[in-house]
């Protein structure tokens, strides 16, 4: 019996570091995806309103949004998302297409970040795909200190949007986009059985990925503001 429990401890050792075999891409997506959380949050009077972040159920970065050059007028990007369960879960690969948002002129690739805001927009997302603005409502997000400049529309919404370029945050309307599960990624990560509910609701015991440590540590962190007060 010994030795039946020490070789299924082996094969679970083997099986994680299999499933962490992660792609060049996946830890360049997950290490700046924290860099981006972490100007954001260090930054509140120009970028996500601390009063809606603290109200967000989960947080979706995708670094470097680009032009499709084989789609006329598209853009695609790939990223990441956590979302608060018992602290923030391990992180899900997502990817996000479109026709074409027209991005900042002149700009190669966008940062974009997107607030899940409630459980029935999350619930959506975790159907396997959402088409923005049809399956779930998406609003371009206000930027800075005070919430209560955002209208109706962007206090109602499942989702609100963010984008980034030359370091300038502002809301952004991604109508029209398809965002799913990476599950290549995913399967990289933790193992062929698992899917982004599973990452997220922690119904699997998922494998730590060491490379997510910077994401995640940013989406902790307090912003120097509520850090800095008594």
């Amino acid at each position: 019996m010994r030795k039946v429990v020490v070789a299924c401890a082996v094969l679970a050792v083997f099986a994680s570091s299999a499933f962490a075999a992660l792609s060049k891409d996946e830890v360049k997506r997950l290490s700046e995806a924290g860099a981006i959380v972490t100007e954001l949050r260090n930054t509140p009077e120009k970028g996500i309103p601390e009063e809606l972040w603290n109200k967000a159920q989960c947080v979706i970065v995708i670094p470097s949004m680009k032009k499709a050059a084989f789609v006329v007028g598209g853009e695609y990007g790939s990223g990441v998302m956590s979302c608060r369960t018992n602290g923030w879960s391990a992180p899900v690969f997502m990817q996000l297409a479109k026709g074409s948002w027209g991005l900042q002129i002149g700009a190669e690739s966008t940062d974009l970040v997107l607030l899940i805001m409630n459980r029935r927009g999350l619930d959506k997302l975790l159907e396997d795909k959402v088409s923005l603005g049809a399956d779930a409502s998406v609003a371009a997000g206000p930027v800075g200190r005070a919430a209560a400049a955002a209208t109706d529309a962007q206090m109602s919404a499942e989702m609100l949007s963010y984008s980034r370029s030359q370091g300038v945050f502002a809301g952004i309307d991604l109508s029209g986009g398809t965002l799913h599960p990476d599950k290549e990624a995913l399967a990289r990560a933790y193992g062929p059985s698992v899917n982004a509910r599973d990452v997220v609701t922690g119904t699997a015991h998922v494998a730590a990925l060491e490379q997510a440590t910077p994401f995640l540590r940013a989406l902790r962190q307090e912003t120097r503001a509520t850090s800095g007060r008594k």
